[in-house]
């Protein structure tokens, strides 16, 4: 598409017309001879004498190629552009960190996949955050995961795919046999600090009893409360086990009241499924686009266009003064 960025310019096409009727006429003395005998030399050539000066005739040539050259430059000044094809982009409207537990319990083979297979919990886990991720066009999702101590495996970004692979690399004890869930949510908190959008969301999942970290689980819960931000805990452990490896539903279900989420205990894979989809209607928003439309100048096609109309006719006139001068000789 094609348009004027200062299509008001265009008005100054009307200038020389205006200026033509408007102004008075160019007028230049100069000095001439009297001769006594004009009015009868004007009879003898037919002539009639008027009062007035010589005014120059002129060509309708010249008019065409004058006013074309100032079409030019007035098009020139307003500025003609060509517009492309708008081009849409989503804005982020909502923060997901997702807090994976990779602790030595991980690896307990109790889940099965989609085949029937069984497969061990962290493995289980994959395959339903990989499907979650594909859902969250719209948002910058981030991923912290802990053992003994949390690390950011993912900062926010909107690069879903980069997130879906960094969380396929993820392995159970690669961060340290122990649970230290309390310390992850501190960690989460710090990378919301951050964050421009308003939605806050953190979705841990864990399988054991927090024994290691530094920060409670609820204390750490109340600083997020603080902050606007909601926590949904899903908990795929054994709630009849012992020691670390025991799922305290009690401690995970007041971290997500404290900041007003939901605990959700995912006993087998379709559980697990379901728990995402619940996510997915409770933590609706907006999605919001930024569309804009690149621009290219083309302002310098009518300019260059002037310079050879100027040119050509520059040529012109000078060869027809050569010729006349020849021709005088």
């Amino acid at each position: 598409m094609y348009i004027f960025n200062y299509p008001w310019v265009l008005v100054l096409l009307l200038l020389p017309p205006i200026v033509r009727y408007v102004l008075p006429v160019y007028r230049k003395s100069r000095v001439a001879v009297r001769v006594p005998f004009f009015r009868r030399m004007a009879e003898l050539f037919g002539i009639e004498s008027t009062e007035g000066g010589v005014v120059r005739d002129r060509r309708w040539g010249d008019f065409l190629i004058n006013a074309l050259l100032w079409a030019l430059i007035v098009c020139a000044l307003a500025r003609p552009q060509f517009l492309e094809d708008p081009i849409t982009r989503v804005l982020p409207t909502r923060d997901v960190l997702l807090i994976v537990d990779l602790s030595g319990s991980m690896e307990t083979a109790d889940f099965t996949n989609a085949d029937g297979k069984t497969i061990d919990r962290l493995t289980a886990v994959k395959e339903v955050l990989d499907d979650f991720l594909t859902q969250r066009q719209g948002d910058r999702v981030g991923l912290v995961v802990f053992g003994n101590a949390p690390f950011v495996q993912v900062p926010f970004t909107q690069d879903l795919e980069a997130c879906r692979l960094l969380l396929n690399e993820t392995e159970p004890r690669m961060a340290g046999p122990r649970t230290a869930f309390g310390d992850a949510i501190g960690l989460g908190i710090t990378l919301f600090e951050k964050s421009s959008v308003t939605d806050r969301v953190i979705i841990a999942l864990t399988d054991g009893n927090d024994t290691g970290s530094k920060v409670p689980p609820i204390e750490a819960a109340k600083i997020a409360r603080d902050k606007g931000i909601v926590i949904h805990v899903v908990g795929v452990g054994d709630p009849e086990a012992a020691g670390e490896e025991l799922l305290d539903e009690e401690v995970l279900e007041t971290v997500a009241s404290e900041t007003g989420g939901n605990y959700y205990f995912a006993e087998n894979r379709q559980k697990l499924e379901g728990i995402y989809t619940e996510l997915d209607k409770i933590d609706t928003r907006e999605v919001e686009t930024q569309s804009y439309r690149p621009r290219i100048d083309l302002f310098h096609w009518p300019l260059a266009f002037f310079l050879v109309m100027s040119l050509l006719r520059g040529a012109l006139i000078l060869g027809v003064d050569r010729y006349r001068n020849i021709g005088g000789a």
